[in-house]
């Protein structure tokens, strides 16, 4: 069980992770350790900068603008509209490349001589050379180096105008921004001027070609289709002169027509036969009723329009009206036997007989015109049955004549087609025009273009700032030491006991031990001012021992390797110990190397080993310190052993360590360092707890995690740790407290009578 978690306050963790301000009190720490390397990286860059704004030549950039010619989408493209504004996109990228392109540059390159231009032709110098001709004057030309060809000055100046020359579209419209950039103002307008009129001029030079090879193959194809045209006639002359067949005004064929009229006259014969027969039939009837009642003379009725409009048929009836009138008038008179009435009605009925017999006679006219009628009928129908037989063999050769007309007419559509595009080329030719124009001239610029400085500048600082966050954080994640005391909290789960931070040199004499390194860390220790931080550390070491839950008096002093300060830590935590008026044993266990008996001065003394190997008495070994007021085993400095691990974990030890537990308040055992020997995982059963000295910024994390590791009664068993050797300033900018924690401690000594 690990005993340094109870004193973790998991409370205040929780809400310091629950803090929104956390990460940015992270960052102004992270930024209060690695600010020195963010500013020399950004100040580097920002030389850099400068050194490219001091040696890049000043260049201007001059702009015209021009509208293309909107008429390069042809006809066919542009009547699709759902792929119109593609097509139109397209058109102006093309017209864009086409202004960029290697004949329009060329163009420029012949007109304004640059072939000529040092800025064209010469090498470009590199950075370090322009750093140099800072210092120095630029040398001379060399006669001895071979002239250049013209091809290769072309060569490189077409490469060096390509570079400079920039072509954009404004927005959606048909317009170009040509922008040119040179080391001079004016040339840089010239150029950009030239290049829109080098444009319109090879647009106007493509149109002429154009139309040229177009005049010369729609002369040829002209020709071609002429012949076509004329041969496709002639064989539909041909094919009707041996079909006999003849074609009218309104393109029917004169068996059709004659057929329609044959047809219109056959209905008028039908209903002419129809009429007639009805009228011999009606008056045919009228004859038989006067056939069947011979003895009746009456006048019959009008039946047919003839018997109405018969003009003696009209006189004879009036004629018989009236002599009935006078022989009803005489009759009355006279009675009906008067001869005059009786004259009369002779008269009468020979008016009859007259009258029928004109009606007889109206009959046979009647048959004469229904014989006449049919004959005519069949006539009709006979010829038009002739015709007939003779317009379907007329019809089947119609087919392939339509056919005939449809290629001569399509070969004569072809044909006056191109001989009218013809002629549209003919006059293009002679006038060739563009609507591509120059919209806005190009003007000298009052303001250079490159080197833009404050964008440079602030380029460089955030560049600079950028790269040294990002060493910063390299550097960062590549430090696995030690710094703060939450790196160790979190590395081992427990707490932090004390911070002790890395002493001064003093003089040796001073000290009354030897003059090592480690008497003079101890001597400087337990000399501390009672309220100093260093005093303040060996009492949470102190509270941390006394609020263990067991009562732990055996207390082993370890760290991951050697020179970590652990056992100059153990010797002043037991003379603190023993300063405050406890009961303390220290002892030196690191039989491999008893540095501790040698700082103290018992180098001669008997000790451990005496005690397992001779079964000395442990009261005949432990010293009684004079000048720290505790108790001390020393560890036989005269005699090294390899078996050390045999020897701390002889049951005479046991017994020692259990003897003394009874005895003393607390025991505080130098142990060997952990990795290095295996005496600590041996002999770690018998302690009550552990605390570990970790040198501050020296030792890996991964050594400790090793080293914790190795035994998981250590792990177990672990009462805390402890950072050793520690730079309060930088520890300080890692952590990023407030100077007012460390402002509560100071050095003031107290008086003996205090003490």
């Amino acid at each position: 069980m690990n005993f340094a978690n109870q004193f973790l306050n998991q409370p205040y963790e929780t809400a310091v992770k629950d803090d929104p301000f956390t990460g940015l009190t992270q960052v102004r720490v992270f930024l209060s350790r690695q600010w020195r390397l963010i500013a020399i990286i950004t100040g580097l860059s920002i030389v850099v900068g400068a050194l490219y704004i001091v040696t890049s030549p000043t260049k201007y950039t001059a702009q015209a603008d021009m509208i293309i010619d909107t008429k390069k989408v042809t006809w066919t493209q542009s009547e699709l509209s759902t792929e119109k504004l593609s097509v139109e996109d397209a058109s102006v990228e093309s017209e864009i490349e086409t202004t960029k392109s290697e004949t329009v540059a060329l163009a420029v390159i012949k007109r304004l001589h640059l072939t000529e231009d040092p800025e064209f032709t010469g090498a470009s110098p590199s950075i370090l050379s322009r750093i140099f001709t800072l210092f120095r004057s630029p040398p001379s030309p060399d006669p001895s180096k071979p002239a250049v060809l013209n091809d290769e000055l072309v060569q490189q100046a077409l490469g060096v105008f390509k570079s400079n020359l920039k072509v954009l579209r404004l927005g959606h419209s048909y317009i170009e921004q040509i922008q040119y950039t040179s080391l001079s103002r004016e040339k840089a307008a010239t150029i950009a001027n030239a290049v829109a009129d080098a444009y319109i001029e090879d647009q106007l030079q493509a149109k002429f070609e154009a139309t040229r090879r177009a005049s010369e193959w729609l002369q040829l194809r002209i020709g071609e289709l002429r012949q076509q045209a004329s041969n496709a006639f002639k064989e539909v002359q041909d094919f009707k002169s041996e079909n006999n067949i003849i074609i009218g005004v309104d393109g029917k064929l004169a068996s059709e027509v004659e057929l329609d009229q044959l047809g219109t006259a056959l209905a008028k014969a039908r209903s002419d036969t129809t009429q007639a027969r009805a009228k011999v039939d009606r008056i045919t009837r009228v004859l038989e009723q006067r056939s069947n009642n011979k003895g009746n003379l009456d006048i019959p009725d009008p039946v047919v329009n003839d018997a109405l409009s018969n003009p003696v048929i009209t006189r004879l009836r009036q004629q018989y009206l009236d002599d009935q009138g006078k022989e009803s008038e005489w009759s009355s008179r006279y009675g009906s036997d008067h001869i005059a009435a009786r004259n009369l009605r002779a008269e009468m009925a020979g008016l009859q007989r007259a009258i029928w017999d004109e009606v007889s006679r109206i009959s046979e006219s009647y048959k004469s015109e229904l014989a006449i009628a049919r004959s005519q009928e069949e006539a009709i129908d006979k010829r038009m049955t002739e015709v007939f037989q003779k317009s379907a063999s007329a019809r089947q050769a119609q087919v392939r004549l339509r056919e005939l007309e449809t290629a001569s007419n399509t070969y004569r559509g072809i044909y006056e087609t191109f001989l009218t595009r013809f002629t549209q080329s003919v006059q293009q030719q002679s006038f060739p025009s563009t609507e591509a124009r120059l919209v806005t001239v190009a003007s000298p610029p009052s303001r250079p273009s490159s080197p833009k400085i404050t964008l440079t500048m602030a380029l460089a600082t955030l560049c600079g700032l950028a790269l040294g966050g990002i060493a910063a954080f390299a550097r960062e994640q590549m430090n696995r030491q030690i710094h703060t005391r939450s790196q160790i909290e979190g590395l081992l789960n427990t707490s932090c006991l004390a911070v002790l931070p890395a002493l001064k040199k003093t003089k040796p004499g001073l000290n009354r031990l030897r003059a090592t390194r480690d008497s003079r860390a101890f001597r400087q220790i337990i000399d501390a001012a009672p309220f100093s931080s260093t005093a303040e550390a060996l009492r949470y070491i102190k509270v941390a021992i006394d609020l263990h839950p067991t009562g732990a008096k055996i207390i082993g002093i370890v760290s991951a390797l050697t020179g970590e300060g652990k056992t100059t830590v153990a010797t002043s935590f037991a003379a603190f110990l023993a300063k405050a008026g406890a009961r303390t044993l220290l002892i030196d266990a690191d039989l491999r190397n008893p540095a501790m008996t040698r700082a103290l001065g018992y180098s001669n003394a008997p000790g451990l080993l005496n005690m397992v190997a001779d079964r000395s008495d442990f009261k005949d070994l432990v010293i009684s310190d004079i000048n720290f007021k505790f108790d001390f085993l020393p560890a036989s400095a005269r005699t090294k052993t390899s078996n050390s691990s045999d020897i701390l974990t002889a049951s005479a030890i046991k017994d020692m360590l259990k003897a003394a537990s009874s005895e003393y308040d607390y025991i505080l055992v130098d142990l060997p360092p952990i990795l290095p020997v295996v005496d600590v995982k041996a002999t770690a059963h018998l302690f009550d707890a552990f605390v570990l000295v970790v040198e501050w910024a020296a030792t890996s994390t991964d050594e400790i995690v090793k080293a914790m590791r190795t035994s998981p009664v250590l792990s177990e068993r672990l009462l805390g740790a402890v950072l050793n050797k520690t730079d309060e300033a930088v520890m300080h900018r890692f952590e990023g407290y407030s100077d007012r924690r460390y402002m509560y401690y100071s050095n003031e000594n107290i008086s003996p009578e205090a003490a």
